[in-house]
C-alpha cells in the first residue's frame, strides 16, 4: 500500500533478510532489503523511510559507524541487529542514536512488534505540541531537540542551549556575557571565545541542514552584532 510505513533493511545475510522482508510485509508494512552499507546509504538517500532496521556485522562497514553517519543526516529510528548479545554492544548501539536492539537468533515476530513500538513512540513525539519558531525552528524542550527547516540537529548539550536562548527571543540581540549566563552552569569557568566557537559549529550545522533540506540559499539565521552579541533572524 502506497501510505504503509516504509522500512528500510540492511543486512547481508540473505535468510535473515527474506524472513525479515517477508515478515514485515505481512504485518502491513514496506520493506526494502540492502545487502551493504554503501547500498543502505545509497537508498536512504534517494528516498524516505520511517524506520531503518541495521545489521551491527556488515561486510563493507559496522553498522555502529553506518548509524553514526545516518545520525548526521536525520533522526530516523534506528532498530539494531547482531550477533553479539554484551552489554558493551548495547550500550554503543544507543548512544549513538539507536532505539532499539535485538540480538540473533531472534524471532521475526519480536521484530516487527519492536518496530511497531518504536513507529508509536516517535508519531507520539512528531504529534506532540512543540514550540514552532516561524517556519524555520521547531524545539521540542521536554527532548531537548531542535529542528531546522524540517531537518533534525545534532547538537551538544551547550549548543542546545545556546540556541534555545536565542530562538526565545528572535531578533533580540545577546551579549556573549549574557549568552554564557544562561547557557551555561557556570559561566565564571568559560570565556567569551567559548561562545564564539559554539555559535561557529552551530553555523555549521544549520548550514548543513539547509543543504539537507533543499535549501543551501537561504540567509543565515545566527547573525553578528559587532561589538553587541548574538540574535537568531527568522527568515521564511
Amino acid at each position: 500500500m502506497a501510505d504503509s510505513p516504509r522500512i528500510l533493511v540492511i543486512e547481508d545475510e540473505t535468510a535473515i533478510a527474506d524472513t525479515l522482508v517477508y515478515a514485515l510485509r505481512t504485518e502491513g508494512f514496506a520493506p526494502e532489503w540492502r545487502a551493504t552499507g554503501r547500498e543502505g546509504l545509497e537508498a536512504f538517500s534517494k528516498q524516505g523511510f520511517a524506520l531503518v532496521i541495521l545489521d551491527v556485522g556488515l561486510p563493507d562497514m559496522s553498522g555502529f559507524d553506518l548509524c553514526r553517519e545516518l545520525r548526521t543526516r536525520t533522526a530516523v529510528p534506528v532498530l539494531f541487529l547482531t550477533a553479539r548479545n554484551s552489554e558493551i554492544d548495547r550500550v554503543v548501539g544507543l548512544e549513538l542514536g539507536g532505539d532499539d536492539y535485538v540480538a540473533k537468533p531472534f524471532s521475526p515476530r519480536e521484530v516487527t512488534a519492536r518496530v511497531r513500538a518504536i513507529l508509536r513512540r516517535t508519531n507520539a513525539v512528531s504529534q506532540r505540541e512543540c514550540h514552532l519558531i516561524g517556519d524555520t525552528f521547531s524545539v521540542d524542550e521536554e527532548r531537548k531537540t531542535v529542528r531546522f527547516r524540517g531537518v533534525a540537529l545534532e547538537l551538544t548539550r551547550y549548543e542546545y542551549r545556546l540556541l534555545a536562548v536565542l530562538l526565545a527571543r528572535p531578533g533580540r540581540v545577546y551579549s556573549r556575557d549574557e549568552l554564557m549566563t544562561q547557557a551555561w552552569e557556570d559561566p565564571g569557568a568559560s570565556m567569551d571565545r567559548t561562545v564564539d566557537a559554539h555559535i561557529k559549529t552551530l553555523r555549521a550545522k544549520l548550514r548543513a541542514a539547509a543543504v539537507t533540506a533543499g535549501c543551501a540559499d537561504a540567509a543565515e539565521p545566527i547573525q553578528t552584532h559587532r561589538g553587541e552579541g548574538y540574535s537568531v533572524r527568522i527568515t521564511p
